[in-house]
Parts: structure tokens; C-alpha cells; sequence
């Protein structure tokens, strides 16, 4: 029979220091997880998807950002005039220009970005002219209205947050005789060629 002494046996067998656990920082905690649009038949889910973020450049740069995965461009008909670049991995605070979480399309998976506004299209025959106390109640404000479709506009939030307008997309649904809200999400195009 072999004898050990106690200290030793603690040495041997003793479990190494467990380093401090660090969760990543979630940066787009106040972005919802899940976004679902349209009605039952036609809903369309977008989940966020950790570990990519996107910024959002005013003067829509001509060549893709170093490190960038994807390059989109809400193009001259959009009132925002942004270019939107996405990264995989965190962001880091000396990014320049706005900051968004990425989305996947369910069930594709395509990503998609939010671009802080929202469309809204009211029953035929309600103006939007008409509705613009009852947007501005629910915290949005008119950016353009559609000569083509005078009962549908574009929206985005009072405060200029893409967040806030993507939160508050039940206070519209609450408005009488809206048929339809989507917020505005860019993805990448995906080009069928012809045979």
C-alpha cells in the first residue's frame, strides 16, 4: 500500500483556476429578435442574427469596405440616400456612421438589414393626408408620400432611430383601416439567369 500525503493529493488532483467568464456584449439589445410582417397567409419572419452588424454610410462609399461581407445600396429612389456595408463579428465603438443588427429571412435565409423606415398602406379610399395626426401619435412622421398611391407612405420614427421604428410598428397596426405595414429591409439581390 502506497502513502500519500494529503497536500500532494490536492496538488494532483486539485481543478485549475477558472478564468472570469465574459459574455459578449449584446450591441443591439434594444432591436427586437424577431420581426413578423404581413398577415397570416402572406407573414414574412425575420430573425436577428448574432454575430454580424451592419453600418450605415451617408455618402454611399464607391468601393466595399475592408472586412465587409455584403455591400447594399438603397439606390437614388430611396429618400434616405444610404449605402449599407455588413461585417461579420462585433462592432467596435470607433465605427463611423450608424450602427444596425443584420436580420435573416426565414426560411431562406438571406440577410437583410433594416433601414429605419417603414411602409404603410391604408385602406383604398383613406388619403394619408388624413392620417398624419393619427402617425405622428403613434411616434413616426410622413418622409414620402406616393403620388401613385395617396393612401400608402413611407414612415420612419420622430426620433430618427431605427430601433424606435421597428418597436412601435404595433401602434401603427393599431391605427383604424391600415391593411399593411413592413419596415424596409434590404437584402441582396439574387439574379435568375435565363437559359
Amino acid at each position: 500500500m502506497f502513502y500519500f500525503p494529503a497536500e500532494y493529493f490536492l496538488q494532483v488532483y486539485s481543478l485549475p483556476l477558472i478564468p472570469e467568464v465574459r459574455f459578449q456584449n449584446d450591441y443591439f439589445s434594444e432591436y427586437p429578435e424577431q420581426i413578423r410582417v404581413g398577415s397570416d397567409r402572406t407573414a414574412i419572419s425575420y430573425t436577428r442574427k448574432s454575430g454580424y452588424y451592419a453600418i450605415h454610410y451617408n455618402n454611399q462609399p464607391k468601393t466595399v469596405a475592408p472586412g465587409a461581407i455584403l455591400q447594399l445600396n438603397d439606390g437614388a429612389m430611396s429618400p434616405m440616400g444610404y449605402a449599407y456595408a455588413v461585417f461579420p463579428g462585433e462592432p467596435n465603438q470607433s465605427e463611423q456612421g450608424k450602427l444596425s443588427p443584420v436580420y435573416t429571412i426565414e426560411p431562406n435565409g438571406s440577410l437583410a438589414v433594416p433601414t429605419g423606415l417603414v411602409f404603410i398602406r391604408f385602406a383604398e379610399g383613406i388619403d394619408i393626408k388624413s392620417q398624419h395626426e393619427a402617425i405622428n401619435r403613434a411616434g413616426y412622421e410622413v418622409v414620402e408620400s406616393l403620388d401613385y398611391a395617396p393612401h400608402a407612405a413611407w414612415l420612419r420614427a420622430q426620433s430618427g432611430n431605427i430601433a424606435d421604428a421597428i418597436a412601435k410598428i404595433p401602434q401603427l397596426e393599431a391605427i383604424p383601416k391600415v391593411e399593411n405595414i413592413e419596415p424596409q429591409m434590404l437584402m441582396e439581390r439574387s439574379l435568375r439567369l435565363e437559359h
